[in-house]
Formats: structure tokens, sequence, C-alpha cells
């Protein structure tokens, strides 16, 4: 699908940022969605981070080089970028009778010139996991579309669920062909003429590596405007037996007092943007976290699956186990649970008895474990948004059937997301709170209440 404007012109922009500001007026319906915007240096980063600003969403870059066709550079015959990702067009390269020997050259100069980029670039940064989001891939302007085109292949080849392709200006027939591989492509301007991106900014001046390097250090990595200290996280893979494996990421701060594992709820996985933030408040505590898909992506595809409370403990349950196998879980042991997820956290604390020692639900569906509920010994903290009547009495039923010190907490505005202003925040404060006070129960006694 393409959205621009057909008749009317904006241009000439001033220069990038202001090109940036408008088109985040075309990307705004994207914020709640918590995107990914993804850079195509140099140019388009100076865009995309004000696209980030503006969406309040993370900045990233797309290191890609398209490898083109023998004597037609433009055409691509595939994609080199982040993460050892070789991208092939098997249909041209069959059509052009090219050796495997011949394209796998090409690959390897292509991959180089990507390392030697994003060796220039990142400095000490990683790229942002793109598994499972949603990524918009910026640039300053689309004349041919190829490199475009390679990002959308790249982001793919690393998971991303939905790709969209935005930009202050570009030809109508590179979008029409952009539309045809994006989910959707998005600009401001499609004048029947483009000539050159140049001609439609007034400043168009080259952008100097270190102002990429620069914009990318001084990003916002999460729709909130504070950030937590900076703890290690490292991708992980939790097998779950021998055929099936789900990818995870692990907040390992030093000397951790305990370990959270969260459970996501419907439609959502590890990259969802509110556990996230949670983790980071929850390391900056000196707690571990563990955020991992409980399901796999053709698993995400039957709505059942995401209701399926016995299925989903089964996956935190195997997460555990494998945390055990990997000698992780030497500290207390506690659960995050949101929505659904909050089901089958409640469900593998009541299997795992003592040895959980706090569980937290955030917007939770504990009715949906009601019978399990007088089993799970470890102290639960349920919270919900003042605004969310119906969760809020399915939570007051819950915490008749478990245990004291149990309690229900309502933050005062906030909906069944918390997305009002400082509603999360509050659920993190709350959160850290209730795991830091009863994970040293696990050596010291568990307290018998808050007070």
């Amino acid at each position: 699908m393409v959205i621009h404007r057909p008749v009317a012109q904006q241009g000439p922009f001033a220069d990038r940022s202001e090109a940036g500001r408008a088109l985040a007026e075309r990307l705004r319906d994207y914020r709640d969605r918590h995107p990914l915007i993804v850079g195509l240096p140099r140019g388009g980063v100076v865009v995309a981070a004000v696209v980030a600003r503006v969406l309040q969403a993370d900045l990233d870059i797309a290191v890609v080089r398209k490898i083109g066709a023998p004597g037609n550079p433009e055409l691509a015959i595939g994609a080199a970028g982040e993460g050892n990702v070789v991208v092939r067009n098997a249909g041209l390269v069959a059509s052009m009778r090219m050796p495997d020997a011949e394209f796998d050259r090409r690959a390897r100069e292509a991959a180089e010139e990507v390392a030697d980029r994003v060796g220039r670039l990142r400095r000490d940064r990683s790229m942002t996991p793109v598994d499972g989001r949603l990524v918009i891939v910026v640039d300053d302007g689309i004349a041919t579309g190829a490199t475009a085109e390679a990002a959308v292949a790249i982001m793919r080849a690393h998971g991303a669920a939905e790709v969209v392709v935005a930009a202050p200006v570009g030809s109508p027939e590179s979008i029409a062909h952009l539309s045809r591989v994006a989910d959707r492509v998005v600009c401001v301007d499609t004048p029947s003429w483009l000539g050159g991106v140049g001609a439609w900014y007034r400043d168009f001046d080259p952008v100097p590596e270190e102002d990429v390097v620069r914009l990318l250090g001084s990003s916002h990595h999460t729709e909130h405007s504070e950030r937590t200290p900076n703890v290690p996280a490292r991708e992980v893979t939790i097998r779950v037996d021998h055929h099936l494996a789900l990818p995870g990421t692990l907040w390992e701060p030093e000397d951790p007092t305990g370990i959270v594992v969260f459970a996501h709820g419907s439609g959502s996985g590890r990259m969802s943007p509110r556990n996230r933030f949670v983790a980071d408040r929850l390391s900056a505590q000196g707690l571990a976290a563990l955020l991992f898909d409980l399901l796999t992506t053709e698993e995400e595809r039957d709505r059942a699956n995401v209701f399926d409370i016995e299925l989903l403990t089964s996956r935190l349950l195997a997460a555990v186990l494998w945390l055990d196998e990997q000698d992780v879980l030497n500290e207390p042991l506690g659960f995050f649970g949101a929505s659904t997820g909050a089901g089958a956290a409640l469900w593998a604390a009541s299997e795992l008895g003592e040895r959980v020692v706090a569980v937290v639900s955030r917007g939770g569906r504990p009715d949906l474990v009601l019978p399990m509920l007088p089993q799970v010994s470890a102290p639960t903290l349920l919270i919900v948004g003042g605004n969310d009547a119906p969760v809020i009495e399915m939570n007051r039923t819950a915490l008749a059937e478990l245990h004291e010190p149990s309690q229900l907490a309502i933050v005062p505005g906030a909906t069944h997301l918390f997305e009002e202003a400082g509603a999360l925040e509050q659920v993190a404060e709350l959160a850290a709170s209730w795991f830091t006070r009863y994970c040293p129960a696990a050596s010291s006694g568990r307290p018998t209440g808050m007070g």
C-alpha cells in the first residue's frame, strides 16, 4: 500500500530536520505500536532521528549494501546486511545464469563493505533486535529505491513482523516498486519528475559519519523519556525440547539479588516495549530478568494459542529448567506476567511452590486460573489500571483466592496498556519494590506483611 500526496507539493524542504518533522506527521498513527525507526546512513539517519523523537520510538540504523548485477550495478540481485545476512534474488540470478561462485564472490565483497561501515558507524553499539517488531525504514529520499529495498530484505531476514518504508520525497515509479516488497510505503511528496533527491532540499550538505555516531548515541531507546542505568543484556536461545527453541533476552546485573522471568500477554513477545521497560528498571535494582517468546511465529497465527494457558505455562516451566541447566538460576525466582501471561505465571508459581518467592501481574487475567490460585504460595501483587473496570473486578475476585500478603494495586487514571503519562513508570516502581522486598526472602525468611 502506498500513502502519498499525488498533486500538491511541499518541497523544497529547508533541511533534513524539517523533512523529518513533515514525515513524522504522516507516521503518527504508528506511535502506539512502538516501532523501531531504522535510518539509512548517512542522510536518512538525520530524518529518522527526528521521526523517532516525535514518535518517541527506538532509533537504529540499517547498514546494508546491495549486490549489483554485472554491467548494471543499480540492479540489485541481492543484498548484504549486518549479522552476516545475505539475501539473494534467486529469480534474477537464475535468469542471468550466474554461477553460484560468482554470486558468492559478489556477496562477500558486499559483506566486507558492510562490516567495515558497521565498525565505523556503530563503534561499540550492537544492532537493536528486530525479531517480531514493526520496523520503519527511513531515508531522506527515494530515487531508485534500491537501498531501501535491500534494507527491507535485511529487516525481514532478521525477523521483522512488518516493514514500512518512509521518506519525505520519492519518485512514483520507485515507490510503486517498493510497495510490492514492503508492507507499506509512506511519502510526503511524490513529484511526477523527481530529478535528484537533493533538488528537494535547500540544505542538502553531506552528513559526516560522526553525526550518525552522535545521533545514535543520543537516540531515544524506549517510548519513555527517562532511561534506567544500562545493564548488560544478551540474546539467548531457550531449548524447550529437541525440536523447539525459543529466542530470549537476558539482563544480567552484577551480583543479582534475584531473577524475574517475564510472561507476556496476547499479541506480544519478548520485544514488548512495556515489558522491556520494566525489565530495565528491575535490572537497575539488581534483579536479573529474562524475556522470551512463549510462542513461535507460526503458533501466534492461531489466536487460540494466546489463550492456551496450559501451553504458556509449560513454556515458562521450560524456561526455568533452561535457567537451571545454564547455571544461571542461582538466585530467588520471581514471575512478572502481563494479560494472559499473568495467568501462566500464576499457574507456574502454583507448580513450583516455595521456589517462587514473588509474582507481579500487570493488567493480568488471574481469573483464567482461579482453581490454581490457592496453591500459589508466593506473595502476589496484582497491578491494574484505574480505568480498566472489567479487569479490576477480575483481579478482585482472584485476590480473594490468593494467600496473604498478596495485594491489589490500582494505578489511577490508567487504562489496560498503561499508556498514559507516568503510568508505566508507576508499574515499574511497584514491581521493583515488590520483588526487592521478597526476593531476599529466599535466604532470610519471608516477611509476613508490607508494614
